[in-house]
C-alpha cells in the first residue's frame, strides 16, 4: 500500500509540475484574477461535493477562523504566484515557488521569537533560533535564489520572479497556519475553509483589481478544468489518502521533485533551458529544500527529534 500511495503522490507531483507550462500559456486570454476565480470555484464545487457527508455543522465551525486564515495566505499565495507566470518562465516559477519549503523554518523562528517575547513561550515546533541544519538549508536555498533571479549586467530584476518570490513566502506562511491549527480542527475542514475563502477572495477582486479579460480559447478552457479538478480536487483528495499509508518525510521529497517536473514540461513543450547560471541556482535550491525536509524536527512536547518532519500541507500549483 506504501508504493501505491508514493506512485500516487509522485503522479501528482507529475501533474503539478505541468501546471505551470499550462497556466502560462491559459493567461495569453484570461486575466490573473479571473482565471483564479473560475480554477477555484470549479475546486470548491468538487470538494464540496466529495467531503459532504464526512463533515458536521461542528466540525466546520470549529475550523473557520483558522481556515479563514489559511485561505487569505493561500489566495495571497497564487494570486502572486499566477501574475508573477505572466513575466517569468515555467521552470524558473517552479523552483522559486519551492522556496517555500525552506522559507518555513525561517519564518517559523521569526513566529517563535515575536511569541516568546509576548507570552513568554515559542511557536509550537520551532526554536527561536534556527538550528544549524536549518541555517545549512537555508543559506544554500537563498544562494539558488539568488543565482536564478539577479539580472545580469545593466538588465532590471524581472517583475515575475519578485512576484513569485513573494509568493513563496505567503505559501510559508500558510504551511505554517495548517502546520498550527489542522491537528486541533481537522485538517479537511479547514482545508475546505481555505478553499472557499481563496474563492471568494477571488471573486470579490474580479474588476477592480484588473481589467477582466477572456477568451473562450481551448487553453483558456484546459487549463480552468485541468487545474481546477486535477491540481486542486483531485490532488488534494489524493494527497490526504496517501498520508494515511506513507511518512510526511517521504512524502515531502518527493513533492520536492515537482520544480524537476516543471522544467521537464517546459523544455519538451516550450524548448526552455535554464542557463548555466540559473541552472545551478535551481540545483542549489532543490538541495536546500531536500535538507529542510530531512532535518528532523523537535516535538513541541518533548523537544525530541521524531522520526519523520512535519507534514507539509497542499501547496501545488
Amino acid at each position: 500500500m506504501r508504493l501505491r500511495a508514493e506512485l500516487a503522490i509522485l503522479a501528482v507531483t507529475i501533474v503539478w509540475g505541468a501546471t505551470f507550462v499550462i497556466v502560462k500559456s491559459a493567461l495569453h486570454d484570461v486575466s490573473t484574477v479571473l482565471f483564479l476565480t473560475l480554477r477555484f470555484l470549479l475546486a470548491s464545487a468538487v470538494l464540496a461535493l466529495v467531503y459532504r457527508s464526512s463533515l458536521h455543522r461542528r466540525q466546520m465551525a470549529a475550523a473557520a477562523r483558522p481556515g479563514l486564515l489559511a485561505g487569505l495566505f493561500l489566495a495571497a499565495a497564487y494570486l502572486l504566484q499566477t501574475a508573477g507566470l505572466e513575466f517569468t518562465t515555467p521552470s524558473k516559477s517552479a523552483f522559486l515557488t519551492s522556496l517555500c519549503v525552506v522559507l518555513v523554518p525561517l519564518l517559523g523562528t521569526f513566529v517563535s521569537y515575536v511569541m516568546a517575547r509576548k507570552t513568554g513561550r515559542p511557536f509550537a515546533g520551532y526554536q527561536i533560533v534556527p538550528r544549524n541544519g536549518e541555517l545549512l538549508a537555508i543559506a544554500l536555498a537563498m544562494t539558488g535564489m539568488w543565482l536564478l533571479t539577479a539580472p545580469e549586467t545593466g538588465a532590471d530584476w524581472n517583475q515575475g520572479d519578485l512576484l513569485t518570490v513573494g509568493a513563496a513566502w505567503a505559501f510559508a506562511a500558510h504551511i505554517l497556519v495548517l502546520g498550527r491549527f489542522a491537528s486541533q480542527a481537522g485538517f479537511t475542514g479547514i482545508s475546505l475553509w481555505q478553499i472557499f475563502t481563496a474563492t471568494a477572495l477571488f471573486a470579490a477582486s474580479v474588476g477592480w483589481m484588473e481589467p477582466i479579460r477572456f477568451r473562450p480559447t481551448r487553453p483558456a478552457i484546459t487549463a480552468i478544468i485541468f487545474t481546477g479538478l486535477l491540481c486542486t480536487a483531485v490532488a488534494f483528495t489524493v494527497q490526504a489518502w496517501a498520508q494515511q499509508h506513507t511518512t510526511p518525510t517521504r512524502i515531502a521529497l518527493i513533492f520536492a521533485g515537482e520544480p524537476v517536473a516543471a522544467a521537464a514540461t517546459s523544455y519538451m513543450t516550450e524548448g526552455e533551458i535554464l542557463s548555466t547560471r540559473a541552472a545551478l541556482g535551481a540545483g542549489l535550491i532543490l538541495a536546500g529544500i531536500i535538507a529542510a525536509e530531512t532535518i528532523p524536527r523537535p516535538t513541541a512536547s518533548t523537544g525530541q527529534s521524531p522520526q519523520d518532519g512535519p507534514e507539509r500541507p497542499f501547496v501545488g500549483e
